[in-house]
């Protein structure tokens, strides 16, 4: 089994996915990475009542599924705050992968895929989801919600573009600038997009 986790961090995975060999598959897979599949279903309904049992860290959801599909189990999930969703679907028409980034998706993979497919949309949906968990603390509304997330959206893609890091990494730098100026995220993110329209940002501390 791969290192890739201590047993404090390994992440609880619930899988739903109606074809039991991908299932059989994929749950190798990510017992192969150090994560714990805890719970398996073969359809959305089933799915979305062992999310609500088991808390899982995360949850993947195969698209097309009997009784309830994967679209409206992922809006279930997600609308519910009760874990980051990853949608695997054979199809990679634009429209379902804005289906599923509207039904709360994180990330999504397209079948057939390999483990080095499946790893980083693993570690993407985590990351995403805590980003998502943190910016939702600084405000309550909804609306504030959408509006907070764009401007660090943008403000992730200047420092991503301009200093080549990470997502994650842009992402810790804004939150950490925040805490350690007494701003929050959404303050520091638009000073970041301010800088750039005058031609210059802010060199990120090491």
């Amino acid at each position: 089994m791969a290192e890739t986790q201590t047993d404090a961090e390994r992440r609880r995975v619930l899988i739903a996915e109606d074809e039991a060999l991908i299932r059989l598959d994929l749950a190798e897979m990510l017992v192969e990475e150090g994560y714990d599949v805890v719970g398996e279903a073969g359809d959305g309904e089933t799915a979305v009542r062992l999310a609500e049992e088991l808390k899982p860290d995360l949850v993947i959801l195969d698209i097309k599924m009997p009784i309830m599909d994967g679209l409206a189990a992922a809006e279930r999930i997600a609308g519910a705050r009760i874990a980051p969703v990853i949608i695997l679907t054979a199809f990679s028409q634009r429209d379902l992968v804005e289906r599923a980034r509207a039904a709360g998706a994180m990330a999504y993979l397209v079948k057939p895929f390999q483990k080095s497919d499946l790893v980083p949309a693993v570690e993407i949906a985590l990351s995403r989801y805590s980003e998502v968990a943190a910016l939702e603390a600084e405000v309550a509304g909804l609306t504030d919600r959408l509006e907070i997330r764009k401007t660090v959206e943008r403000a992730k893609g200047t420092l991503m573009t301009t200093y080549g890091m990470t997502e994650p990494e842009a992402f810790k730098w804004i939150q950490r600038t925040a805490m350690d100026h007494r701003l929050t995220m959404k303050e520091v993110a638009e000073r970041i997009l301010a800088e750039t329209a005058g031609g210059e940002v802010a060199q990120p501390a090491s």
